[in-house]
């Protein structure tokens, strides 16, 4: 038998990862080179609502897997779209929040939910949904408010919360739940919030046809019922 000690196999420095890249000197080439994956807007659309741990995202992204969406973050750290940092304790946990480059794609997403919004005449069986997910087609539905302030909707399916004011650099645009302190809570049918993110109804429409309810005593509230002028 050899004494012969067997000499430590040395480590090989990892091989840097090229992403794929479209190699066109265009700003739109530029721009889907980082966020033209798939999952990597819709992870987004997640993290507008402020920082979430990497099982909440997982849990509101049905149908990613683990390994996609774990790159997909890597991803957007080294993109400089997101960061992940911990949590003070008690909670003491990981979470991934968008930087304010991130946050600058808020208007490219409320543009695709626009542009996209007539594509939910019909509900497929295999649809999942979750009620935030009407955030952005929403949004515009609050454009020209003469006051401002948080929005709780309350749909079939559960609550969320967004501010008419959305400011991209300004941090969350809306919120999971209901809102600690909302200036007007907005009452719905699915179907209805459906037809008002479509652009087929006015807010004003909606809520003298379609049996929908605006709650609160504050001023945003009473310009939402129409009981105030707004600069429209």
């Amino acid at each position: 038998m050899s004494r012969l000690r067997r000499m430590p196999r040395q480590r090989q420095p990892a091989r840097p990862v090229r992403r794929r890249s479209y190699d066109q000197f265009c700003a739109i080439a530029r721009a889907l080179d980082s966020v033209g994956d798939r999952w990597t807007l819709l992870i987004v659309r997640e993290l507008l609502a402020g920082p979430r741990r990497y099982t909440d995202l997982h849990a509101d992204l049905p149908g990613v897997s683990t390994d996609v969406l774990a790159s997909r973050l890597k991803d957007m750290e080294h993109g400089g779209l997101a960061v992940r940092r911990r949590l003070p304790p008690p909670a003491a946990a990981a979470v991934y929040e968008l930087t304010g480059r991130g946050r600058g794609l808020l208007p490219v997403l409320a543009a695709l939910a626009g542009w996209g919004a007539p594509e939910l005449a019909e509900r497929r069986p295999t649809d999942a949904v979750r009620p935030h997910w009407f955030a952005l087609p929403l949004l515009r539905a609050f454009d020209g408010l003469a006051h401002s302030g948080v929005v709780e909707v309350r749909l079939d399916e559960g609550e969320f919360h967004l501010r008419t004011d959305a400011d991209p650099a300004g941090g969350e645009v809306y919120g999971y739940g209901p809102a600690e302190r909302p200036d007007a809570c907005l009452v719905l049918a699915t179907d209805v919030a459906v037809a008002l993110a479509r652009g087929g109804r006015t807010l004003a429409e909606t809520l003298r046809d379609d049996g929908a309810q605006v709650l609160g005593d504050g001023p945003l509230a009473a310009e939402l019922r129409g009981d105030a002028p707004s600069r429209r």
